[in-house]
């Protein structure tokens, strides 16, 4: 059991049978009440987020949660086939379990699978992958103080607005988290 002093973004606590991860959470006092935590979370099976108070020093449970390194395979339609890199052994996970990032998931990558016991509960990229430009416009010469971007299409599929000096066949480190690229990789 974790008490309200126990807070702290990314905890996961269940509620009413379900799982939720704590997002956000802010104590406050008022004048001559009791103290209260207001927290925002989120549903680990559904995304929904929620904000709900606790009063201080109020016990929820708390769910111990390991952390598998996974290599992902291959994909059949919405099931991602992950193998752990300890036992070798390939798991199933749904792609609604890996919240941004799955259009630059390439075969080979390492990603993170959070589990509750032998369930998967949620899955997370590397913060930053890099990627080859397939297809993409050509840039127009001397057109490079203005900032302006253009889409290129992705390895993997995803599309990621670049600088007009990028061409095919570059490498680009993109953030998984916002979609954005980076910069390009020698």
């Amino acid at each position: 059991m974790a008490s309200t002093s126990d807070f702290r973004s990314g905890l996961i606590i269940k509620l009413d049978g379900e799982l939720y991860t704590i997002v956000e959470f802010q104590h406050v006092k008022i004048g001559r009440g009791g103290a209260f935590m207001r927290t925002k979370i989120k549903n680990l099976q559904t995304g929904k987020v929620l904000e709900k108070t606790f009063r201080s020093g109020e016990k929820v449970e708390d769910v111990r949660v390991e952390r598998r390194a996974m290599q992902y395979l291959y994909s059949e339609g919405d099931i991602l086939i992950c193998m752990d890199n300890s036992t070798y052994e390939q798991l199933n996970v749904n792609v609604d379990l890996l919240q941004t990032g799955s259009e630059f998931l390439k075969e080979g990558d390492k990603i993170s699978i959070l589990m509750d016991g032998d369930t998967p509960i949620g899955a997370e990229m590397p913060t930053f992958v890099t990627l080859k430009v397939v297809n993409t416009d050509p840039g127009l010469r001397g057109d490079t103080v203005s900032g302006a971007t253009k889409r290129a299409g992705l390895e993997t599929g995803g599309q990621v607005q670049v600088p007009l000096f990028i061409e095919e066949g570059d490498l680009l480190k993109i953030d998984t988290r916002t979609g954005e690229y980076i910069e390009r990789v020698k």
